[in-house]
């Protein structure tokens, strides 16, 4: 049975402090979302996926790439004890390269094509005159893409890979990611008001 989204946010929130990583987790919810309104899967589902992909992130981040160990191998092992619904273990697992998991389904795909693009159009909008995600253009981040100094820590390849693995033609993809953080930019501070 599928959790609730109420139990995943606290989940999500038992283990994660990081104002940032959980916006980022909202922005990747809702680009799960919106795509998977888009391809006629279960939102809820899809939602679920995104919203707990880093949650154990902070507490175990594994820059060491171990398989055995930390991100996301001690998420999936919590989220198995919860419950949770084995494809929604196997795409946060699979979401991570180092496990070599191969990403066959959808919501796999879409959870590793949406992840950096996402955080990606965050940064974009971060540096908008009034942080808004309003004002943020397919042209923009494509032009941003470019320049190897902003974001650096953003995978380049990882994006055009994985938008490629998902089968969406680049523009649409940014464009679709733009579309689904627009609809949650008050929860993530990117909707030019004086909270931002």
């Amino acid at each position: 049975m599928l959790p609730s989204r109420e139990e995943a946010w606290q989940l999500l929130l038992e283990y994660t402090q990081s104002d940032s990583l959980i916006k980022h987790c909202l922005a990747v919810e809702a680009a799960m979302r919106y795509y998977a309104r888009l391809l006629g899967e279960d939102e809820e589902r899809w939602g679920i996926t995104g919203l707990l992909h880093d949650f154990d992130y902070e507490r175990w981040p594994n820059h060491e790439h171990s398989p055995e160990e930390g991100h996301p191998v001690t998420g999936a092992a919590i989220l198995a004890e919860r419950g949770y619904p084995e494809d929604i273990i196997y795409a946060i697992k699979a979401h991570a390269d180092y496990l070599h998991l191969p990403r066959n389904d959808k919501m796999s795909q879409a959870l590793y094509a949406v992840d950096e693009l996402s955080g990606f159009v965050v940064a974009v909008a971060l540096v908008r005159p009034n942080r808004s995600v309003h004002e943020v253009k397919v042209s923009s981040v494509k032009k941003k893409l470019k320049d190897k100094a902003f974001a650096r820590g953003v995978s380049r390849e990882t994006i055009y890979r994985a938008a490629e693995e998902f089968g969406v033609p680049f523009d649409d993809h940014v464009g679709n990611v733009i579309a689904a953080l627009r609809e949650v930019a008050p929860a993530l501070g990117l909707d030019g008001g004086e909270t931002a």
